[in-house]
């Protein structure tokens, strides 16, 4: 694997919850519906079961709450979990403007 490689997938598939909590943001979520909106927005296939454990390690932490609508759950970013994604954010704006 080369270092780009290596970047690019602790970048994405090890650090889901980023994408997770960004889809949130917008709007949200059904579980089962990440799966393809990541691939879709952000050009990547998560594990299929993957994103439901990251969504209940959010959840545990405060990240993001779960609801039910028409008899499923439905997953909300909380104000705990805006905060972190801005730290995401301004984190990735430090190193860029330090490369």
């Amino acid at each position: 694997m080369t270092p780009f490689e290596r970047l690019v997938k602790s970048n994405t598939k090890e650090n889901l919850w980023i994408y997770i909590l960004s889809m949130l943001q917008k709007e949200s979520h059904y579980a089962w519906d990440l799966h393809s909106l990541i691939e879709k927005e952000y050009g990547f296939k998560p594990g299929n079961i993957t994103p439901y454990r990251v969504l209940y390690r959010l959840e545990e932490q405060g990240f993001v709450k779960s609801g039910h609508e028409d008899r499923r759950v439905v997953y909300k970013i909380t104000e705990m979990g805006k905060k972190e994604l801005e730290k995401v954010k301004e984190y990735y704006s430090e190193i860029i403007k330090k490369i």
